[in-house]
């Protein structure tokens, strides 16, 4: 029979929309990043006592020098710089009090133009560091499981949310000014709305229409205007080394370092985060070309008297919220930020935003954060206390540095900036009490066993149950076929677990032909399971495989449903396989294609190899240590594969 190597289709996240809604998609990043991306070099400036020539320079060269570093994140350089996926760089909000601390200390306290020579060294060599270090650092990624990450992303977006309520309210003599709660409140029921009742194109823009009727209501009401539009001047451009050649501090470069380490996490939560929105998987690897675009980035932020770059979160929101995937956009709002770095004027216009029309956007993009830490924490076992420990834990400590921000001043000044924030906070607590509870001292014991009712079992306890007791605790090793479990039975008391799944396999593949044929009919084909919602996949499949892929295109439906069609008329069975988190619906097809050559009786036994693959995955899944040679392997060689 001939065979065709099935049709590669573009992922969404590589498509490329039409121009116009490029350019839309790409302003509304703009949008939603500007106020985080400009109040960096706003704060900096105030605290170093700089000329407001010099702080309108330094948010040109931020602006610029972002546009340069989204497009080494979005688009890439080569093949290993660059994750390519819908990301904006901005600048950290970590490096903000070490970076005060650096100009203020090597100036005695004076600060002034005088002092950013010193910082821009201590950011270049950051920036080289992190380039350098990436590598090593995503080999310790098995450190970071989902309830890592995920808390990461919790602790960010809800400590975000402090920025947006400085935004959303102002006081007048100690009350809130019920003006700006009105445009604050305003905005955010537009971008509700917009989001409910529009669909298509005008539904992805519905934070653009929020802060663009916000800002024209301000405008018409006088509570805006735009008088810096015409103050700015029309073309302005940052040099290299605008302020002077750096200066090599030893002491300002170890703060630098110890600030993108912290960064490194919060990227590493923020590439997982947009991979799990845009249902990429990412990799190891794609985490270390994450970090070699943050460290490139900062290194040119070092030259071009900007600051450390990371990922922006607020923009992994609005890529939840819009549901566009395509890090095209992500490029498109790089040309903007490039454009407003040299274009004062242009930029002054998106300054003209009102405080609380900023305050209402960001507040609907900081909670999509933490809605995606949550999403991200729920594929931990939340049954498991202690990774309650961890979640309570780092948002709890990371809310009481967020609201009581002076706790720092209680730490010796080496200390404040692991205590800076309440991100820097959640990050390494949850990343010390994940080490504490999963990876220090003795994590296993007898148990091996889980029952239906949650209880931990011994495999003497396993070795002692009646029939129905045995069937009833593994029956998730199959679908609603027990006999295999029955006859497995027989063949107790098992000497360790190895013995155990062998005796289940063996019963599988000795039994009866009629048996044998009802177990592969008890099975769905792929597409049945592939097309299957959330909701229908776990019904119809127990495996941790079974993953319903529920924003396949046409071309990948057609293909997946073709291939089914013509085994089930091949061999008059479904089609069964094990299906790997790590397979694509193109490694599905290819297998179906390249088994529909098979003799009727070598796809038999290819069908059940299959069962048997899938009830070895479930069998790891229902026992503790259940596979001790692959455990083994895994805590000395690999590298934690994450799937997003």
């Amino acid at each position: 029979m001939t065979t065709q190597t099935p049709i590669r289709t573009v992922h969404p996240v590589d498509q490329v929309p039409p121009a116009p809604k490029l350019a839309a998609l790409g302003l509304q990043h703009v949008l939603a990043f500007y106020a985080g991306a400009v109040i960096v070099p706003l704060l900096i400036a105030q605290s170093l006592n700089l000329d407001a020539a010099t702080t309108i320079h330094l948010i040109n060269a931020d602006l610029l020098t972002c546009g340069i570093a989204t497009l080494i994140q979005s688009v890439g350089i080569g093949r290993h710089i660059g994750v390519r996926l819908p990301i904006v760089q901005g600048v950290t909000t970590t490096a903000v009090a070490p970076i005060i601390a650096i100009g203020l200390g090597v100036t005695d306290g004076e600060g002034g133009v005088a002092s950013l020579p010193a910082i821009y060294g201590a950011v270049i060599v950051a920036g080289l560091f992190t380039f350098f270090a990436a590598p090593v650092f995503t080999r310790f990624l098995r450190f970071f499981p989902p309830v890592v990450t995920g808390t990461v992303l919790l602790v960010m977006g809800t400590s975000l949310l402090s920025v947006s309520a400085n935004d959303f309210v102002n006081y007048a003599d100690g009350v809130p000014a019920a003006r700006d709660l009105a445009y604050g409140f305003g905005t955010l029921l537009i971008i509700i709305l917009a989001q409910r009742f529009l669909r298509g194109f005008l539904g992805t823009l519905a934070v653009l229409l929020g802060l663009v009727v916000g800002t024209v209501t301000a405008l018409l009401l006088g509570d805006a205007n735009l008088d810096e539009v015409s103050n700015a001047d029309a073309f302005g451009i940052t040099t290299p080394f605008y302020f002077g050649l750096p200066e090599f501090n030893l002491v300002a470069i170890f703060s630098m370092i110890i600030v993108m380490i912290i960064t490194m996490v919060e990227t590493t939560g923020d590439v997982f985060a947009t991979g799990e929105i845009v249902r990429k998987r990412t990799r190891r690897y794609d985490i270390t070309r994450a970090l070699r675009a943050d460290g490139l980035s900062t290194f040119i932020g070092g030259i071009m008297n900007s600051f450390p770059y990371t990922c922006f979160a607020q923009n992994v929101g609005l890529v939840r919220i819009t549901g566009v995937k395509s890090r095209w956009v992500a490029a498109s709002a790089a040309v903007f930020m490039i454009i407003l770095g040299v274009l004062p004027k242009a930029g002054a216009i998106v300054a003209s935003i009102p405080s609380p029309v900023l305050g209402g956007a960001s507040l609907a993009l900081f909670a999509n954060v933490a809605w995606v830490g949550l999403q991200t924490i729920a594929k931990s076992d939340l049954r498991d206390s202690r990774n309650a420990v961890i979640v309570t834990s780092a948002l709890g400590l990371a809310m009481l540095v967020t609201f009581r921000p002076d706790i720092a001043q209680a730490f010796p000044e080496w200390a404040r900036i692991f205590v800076s924030s309440g991100m820097s906070v959640g990050a390494i607590t949850a990343i010390i009490l994940n080490l504490l509870f999963f990876h220090v001292g003795r994590q296993t014991g007898a148990n091996v066993a889980v029952s239906g009712s949650g209880e931990k079992l011994t495999l003497d306890q396993i070795n002692a149950m009646d029939r129905e007791q045995f069937v009833d605790t593994l029956s998730p090793l199959f679908n609603s076929r027990t006999w295999p479990l029955e006859i497995a039975w027989e063949s107790r008391p098992f000497a360790n677990v190895t013995a155990l799944r062998e005796a289940i396999q063996i019963s599988v593949l000795t039994a009866p032909l009629e048996a044998r044929e009802d177990l592969i009919h008890d099975y769905p084909d792929m597409a049945q399971l592939l097309l299957a919602d959330q909701d229908e996949a776990a019904e119809i499949s127990r495996d941790r495989g079974s993953i319903g892929l529920e924003e396949l295109d046409d071309v990948d439906r057609d293909k997946l449903l073709t291939v089914t069609s013509n085994y089930r008329d091949r061999f008059g069975m479904p089609y069964v396989a094990y299906y790997d988190t790590t397979d694509t619906v193109d490694d599905v097809v290819a297998e179906g294609l390249r088994r529909l050559d098979n003799s009727d009786e070598q796809e038999h036994r290819q069908a059940l190899s299959e069962i048997i693959e899938i009830a070895n995955d479930r069998f790891d899944i229902v026992l503790e240590d259940a596979n001790p040679a692959r455990t083994a392997f895994d805590r000395k060689f690999t590298d934690t594969d994450f799937m997003s």
